[in-house]
C-alpha cells in the first residue's frame, strides 16, 4: 500500500493528498512534520536527507519532493497526466513556475499572517509580499482566460499545487483585485470533493 508521511494542514502534503483522493488510490498516511516531529530521526532521514515532508513510498519506491510525487503518481497510474507529450511538457513548466515564482512570492504573507505571533509581524514586509504575489497571479489569470484548467481543458496534476496556493492566497488576502479567470477557475476546484477534503476543509 501507498505510504504517504506527512501532516495534513502542510500545503506539500495536501498536494499528495488531494491527488491521491482524486485517484482514489488506497493508501496510509502517517502524520509527521511540525509537532509530530519525527522528520529528524534516523529512520525517517534515511528516506528524506532533508528532514522535510513529504515523502511516500509506493510499492518500494521512496520518493520526496512533492511536486516530483505527484507526477509519479499520475504517470504510474494513468490518471491526471494528458497524454500529449506538449501538454505533459506545459504540465511539468506550471508545476515548477509554482515552486520558482508563485511559492516564494507568497510564502512571507503565509509565514508572516499565519506562522509569526500579531506582535512580531513585519507589516510592511507582508504588503510587499502580497502586491508582489499579485503579479505572479495576474500570469495565471491570464493564462486560464485561454482554456478551462491550468494545461488545456481537463483537470491535471497542474492544477493541484496551484489549487492549493490560490485557496491560501484568496484567504489571506481578501482584499486581491478582480481576477474573473482565477474565480471561475477555483469555483471549480470547490466543486471537487478531493480538494475540499484534503484543503479547503483543513484551517490553514
Amino acid at each position: 500500500m501507498l505510504k504517504i508521511w506527512g501532516r495534513n494542514n502542510s500545503s506539500n502534503v495536501q498536494k499528495v493528498m488531494w491527488a491521491v483522493g482524486e485517484m482514489g488510490l488506497a493508501h496510509e498516511r502517517i502524520d509527521a512534520g511540525g509537532a509530530f516531529g519525527m522528520v529528524q530521526d534516523a529512520a525517517y532521514k534515511a528516506m528524506t536527507p532533508n528532514s522535510r515532508i513529504p515523502t511516500i513510498d509506493d510499492d518500494g519506491l521512496v520518493l520526496f519532493e512533492s511536486n516530483a510525487i505527484l507526477r509519479h503518481l499520475a504517470r504510474k497510474y494513468k490518471k491526471l497526466m494528458p497524454t500529449a507529450m506538449a501538454d505533459q511538457a506545459r504540465v511539468d513548466m506550471w508545476m515548477d513556475w509554482q515552486q520558482t515564482e508563485i511559492g516564494p512570492a507568497f510564502s512571507p504573507v503565509f509565514w508572516g499572517l499565519v506562522r509569526t505571533p500579531e506582535d512580531k509581524r513585519d507589516h510592511a514586509a507582508i504588503k510587499a509580499a502580497k502586491e508582489l504575489s499579485v503579479t505572479r497571479w495576474a500570469i495565471l489569470e491570464a493564462e486560464l482566460g485561454k482554456h478551462l484548467q491550468v494545461v488545456g481543458n481537463t483537470f491535471s496534476v497542474a492544477d493541484i499545487p496551484l489549487g492549493i496556493f490560490t485557496y491560501r492566497f484568496r484567504a489571506l488576502s481578501p482584499e486581491r483585485p478582480a481576477m474573473p479567470n482565477l474565480d471561475r477557475w477555483y469555483a471549480g476546484l470547490m466543486e471537487r470533493p478531493a480538494f475540499r477534503e484534503h484543503v479547503a476543509d483543513i484551517p490553514i
